[in-house]
């Protein structure tokens, strides 16, 4: 056993051994360095939907996360029994609020790790890594979980960043409009 054998399921399992669980396929390790799972959410979006985990969403989440070991502990934390690692669902604070800022009000351990929908997913990618790498790493996102697009471009700010990703929205559209079209998306029903 290599580094993080001690960790228990943590990253050793969940971000490291991720071929080997059986997370199903509304659930997805979408970045293993900012220690993010993404639930599926749909496949078509309105551009008023809330982006939130919903009632659904977060059962899912609970009952494939308590065969790993870990045990809703609050309403927002899931934690694993033996090394204490939780899985954090950000809570949602207002309708309007932007999904960029999911998690500026839960702050988590480098043990923890964030549960989000795929648009916040999309959201942190975009803060967090330089244009290319952001634009890559949410197309491979939209080819297993579509994100609410025009819902992200709605709260783009007018900083660098964000305006240089609104030149790669087009493309990103395509993407997903494939993608839709194509299996195992095609068959992929809405958890609730």
């Amino acid at each position: 056993m290599g580094r993080g054998a001690a960790d228990g399921i943590g990253r050793l399992n969940i971000f490291e051994q991720a071929d080997t669980l059986k997370l199903g396929p509304y659930l997805h390790i979408a970045d293993k360095d900012l220690q993010i799972l993404s639930v599926f959410d749909d496949l078509k979006y309105d551009r008023a939907d809330a982006d939130m985990l919903s009632p659904a969403m977060r059962r899912h989440v609970v009952q494939r996360l308590e065969k790993l070991g870990f045990k809703q502990t609050s309403g927002t934390v899931l934690t694993h029994q033996k090394s204490g690692i939780c899985g954090l669902m950000p809570k949602f604070h207002a309708l309007g609020a932007s999904p960029f800022d999911i998690t500026r009000y839960t702050q988590k351990r480098p043990q923890d790790f964030y549960i989000l929908t795929p648009t916040q997913t999309a959201c942190r990618f975009i803060d967090t890594y330089p244009l290319e790498e952001a634009v890559e790493r949410v197309k491979n996102l939209i080819e297993r979980q579509p994100i609410n697009l025009y819902r992200l471009m709605d709260f783009l700010e007018p900083k660098p960043t964000h305006q240089n990703f609104l030149t790669a929205i087009g493309h990103l559209k395509y993407v997903q409009r494939v993608a839709v079209q194509s299996e195992p998306l095609r068959s992929m029903r809405a958890l609730g």
